[in-house]
């Protein structure tokens, strides 16, 4: 259902945002020029496409840039989420998007949850990726509530994953605005210590911080609603929200190995990264190990790098082109605090 059949546009600092009415809801854009090879540019959850402000005047003129806020943050219409539907929804979002603006193929760089959205796109529509770009990207397995390389559930139910996990002090601060730094819950402390490698912090970084407040939160939206469970910790995903969206029990992609045809991947990934780890500070099961959560039972913590990894080495082994690139000094937002060196690789992928 569209929701808007206007489109307005602003300019700032040479990008220009504006909302785009589809057939499925309007979504609001930034972009610099119309013309060259489409570049999507994915955000990841608990922001909007200001966190590639400053990326995508890096690139060069063949190129067009666009970076869409996904539903549910920033300009775009705040349609429920479909949890059930793992990422598909957002996916879904975006090919109305490219048919909206006469895109039939286009390179895809997703950052974080950004980066499940671009892997559930290439494997629905694989001939309509130019070339895929992993930026600290989610598990192909999700997030939370699995174990091993082959994101083998840690109980039935998905229990350690969904909107449960959240941390309710940090949903209220997003809801409540908080732009302060008196706990280590506000959003501007957790882009500060958690998206980024301290001690460094960006430039604008009140920019940042507000496009995290445009978070919605709610059970439709962030983090979802909850459903108990019998397992350790006591919660599972629920149908609706963000989070469910990304619990294993609904988003999986076991099948990108095999998607053909095949574009070529870039994974690029902070090395510092507490987010998207092995040793998530954000994983229930690594925070029930270190005693940060009570009650542990031993349910080992995902491994989030490891499972990508295993599922990107069978994607190559299927006659794709994979490259690994570790960044040293950054962490979850590898393309703000070492933009240097993740446009050098970006290029490197775009142009192959």
């Amino acid at each position: 259902m569209t929701t808007s059949t206007t489109s307005t546009t602003s300019t700032t600092g040479g990008l220009r945002t504006r909302r785009v009415p589809t057939g499925r809801l309007t979504l609001r854009i930034t972009e610099i020029r119309d013309e060259g090879e489409p570049v999507v540019f994915l955000h990841g959850n608990i922001s909007d496409a200001t966190f590639w402000r400053t990326t995508l005047p890096l690139l060069p003129g063949r190129f067009r840039p666009i970076a869409p806020d996904l539903r549910g943050f920033g300009g775009t219409d705040p349609l429920p989420i479909d949890a059930t539907r793992g990422l598909r929804d957002h996916a879904d979002d975006l090919a109305a998007l490219l048919a909206a603006l006469g895109i039939d193929r286009a390179h895809l760089v997703g950052w974080s949850m950004g980066g499940g959205v671009a892997m559930r796109y290439l494997c629905d529509h694989p001939a309509a990726v130019r070339s895929l770009t992993l930026v600290n990207p989610v598990s192909p397995y999700g997030f939370g509530g699995t174990h091993g390389l082959d994101g083998t559930l840690n109980s039935p139910d998905g229990a350690g994953s969904g909107g449960g996990t959240a941390n309710p002090e940090f949903v209220a601060r997003i809801a409540e605005g908080d732009r302060g730094e008196d706990s280590s819950l506000s959003p501007r402390a957790v882009l500060a210590n958690c998206y980024l490698k301290p001690p460094w912090r960006p430039e604008g970084e009140d920019e940042y911080v507000e496009s995290m407040l445009t978070t919605r939160t709610g059970d439709d939206h962030y983090p979802g609603d909850i459903a108990a469970s019998p397992a350790w910790p006591g919660v599972a995903p629920g149908t609706r929200g963000v989070l469910n969206s990304l619990s294993p029990l609904h988003s999986r992609l076991d099948e990108l190995p095999l998607v053909h045809p095949k574009p070529p991947v870039l994974w690029i990934r902070g090395e510092d990264d507490v987010i998207v780890s092995d040793t998530s500070m954000f994983d229930l099961a690594h925070l029930g190990a270190i005693g940060a959560v009570p009650g542990w039972d031993g349910t080992p913590a995902q491994p989030m790098v490891a499972q990508t990894r295993h599922v990107l080495n069978r994607y190559a082994a299927e006659g794709g082109t994979v490259r690994e690139v570790v960044v040293d000094r950054a962490g979850h937002a590898v393309h703000l605090q070492r933009p240097e060196k993740f446009i050098e690789a970006l290029l490197e992928v775009l142009s192959a």
